[in-house]
């Protein structure tokens, strides 16, 4: 793990292989479009001392994420690689529209049928980070938990949860999406624990402390769809000892409380996890003097409903927030740009040199 401890402190060696792991068909050209293999043997046979400069951009302010995972792949499935000259800006840099953010200098047929790889990795990881960052800035600077385990295929955890940390986030859900940034998943309690033990929110969570006594004990409350009563519950149970209580109501829901107070009604939507729900929760824990009792909230939060949260001053203290970080809405575009040192692209592009690239050894 040195390669990651040396990435967290700043430092510029990037992570290898050995954090990536890539399937080796990526040599073959198994993942690589069929029009991209057939070019490299027509350039083979036709255009072989070609020397061209490819360089990658996308059209967003957006926080850049992959480079190091590029950089990777080039170096293990290039042909020739150690010929290539690559220069590149780093997984979380800032960027903006149609910035050079990597190029490639060598033969074609040495790196091109890598193109849409490169693209496809730069695009996915790029998308998430920046997604997270913008929740992050939307939260206040309060923690980001990266929950999106059931929200894409089990293989993308790694990589998105190292896309969610240059985004900002303070934790992941899982220990692969902390496995390239060298450390453990977050969690607590499904509501599935708390249906083994019949609901009883009680004994499920003397359950979860006696089991795992070191953890941060967080309680999820809304199993009975009665937030306020079960947090109390656990408070008063547990006093000191409870750190913090999770909302994660259903968005199809309205919670008791509201049932209970009718006359509130009609000015608000109160389904799922509401602000006003929220306010009244830190009200009710408050009073009973747990005011030590942080609240998190999940369940569908993006980063316009985390601005409104804020807006409205709502006393969250964590955000939990899954499928809106993995919305893949940033693409790249690899152009060659120079053949043989000649400014040559296609129409609408040109070569875009970049000051901030940093030549990658």
């Amino acid at each position: 793990m040195k390669e990651i401890e040396l990435k967290l402190q700043g430092k510029i060696k990037r992570l290898t292989n050995r954090t990536f792991k890539f399937d080796d068909r990526v040599k073959e050209g198994w993942f690589s479009a069929v029009y991209f293999l057939k070019t490299k043997e027509i350039v083979k046979e036709f255009k072989t001392d070609n020397i061209v400069t490819m360089q990658f951009f996308q059209k967003d302010h957006a926080v850049l994420c992959g480079t190091d995972e590029v950089i990777a792949l080039i170096k293990a499935y290039a042909d020739k690689p150690e010929d290539l000259e690559i220069y590149s800006l780093k997984d979380g840099d800032k960027i903006k529209p149609f910035e050079t953010v990597l190029t490639i200098t060598g033969p074609y047929q040495n790196f091109g049928f890598l193109e849409g790889v490169i693209d496809g990795i730069l695009a996915r990881r790029t998308s998430v980070a920046t997604n997270v960052y913008n929740v992050v800035k939307a939260a206040g600077k309060k923690p980001v938990i990266f929950m999106g385990d059931r929200d894409d295929h089990f293989t993308q955890q790694s990589g998105d949860g190292y896309a969610a940390y240059m985004g900002g986030s303070t934790a992941q859900a899982t220990h692969a999406m902390n496995e390239w940034w060298g450390k453990q998943g977050m969690g607590t309690m499904p509501h599935a624990l708390i249906q083994l033990f019949n609901g009883d929110i009680v004994e499920a969570t003397k359950a979860y402390h006696a089991k795992f006594p070191n953890d941060e004990l967080i309680v999820l409350v809304d199993y009975n769809n009665d937030v306020i009563t079960d947090a109390l519950k656990v408070a008063r149970e547990f006093g000191d000892k409870l750190k913090a209580v999770r909302v994660d109501t259903s968005r199809t829901m309205i919670d008791q409380h509201f049932v209970r107070h009718p006359e509130v009604l009609g000015t608000f939507d109160p389904r799922g996890v509401n602000a006003e729900l929220i306010f009244a929760l830190r009200e009710a824990l408050d009073q009973e003097g747990f005011n030590h009792v942080k609240i998190v909230v999940s369940g569908g939060f993006t980063e316009e409903r985390i601005s409104k949260f804020e807006e409205r001053h709502v006393p969250v203290d964590m955000y939990g927030v899954g499928s809106s970080l993995l919305k893949i809405h940033i693409g790249f575009t690899g152009d060659n740009v120079l053949l043989n040192g000649n400014h040559v692209a296609k129409a609408g592009r040109r070569y875009r040199p970049n000051p901030r690239l940093e030549k990658v050894e």
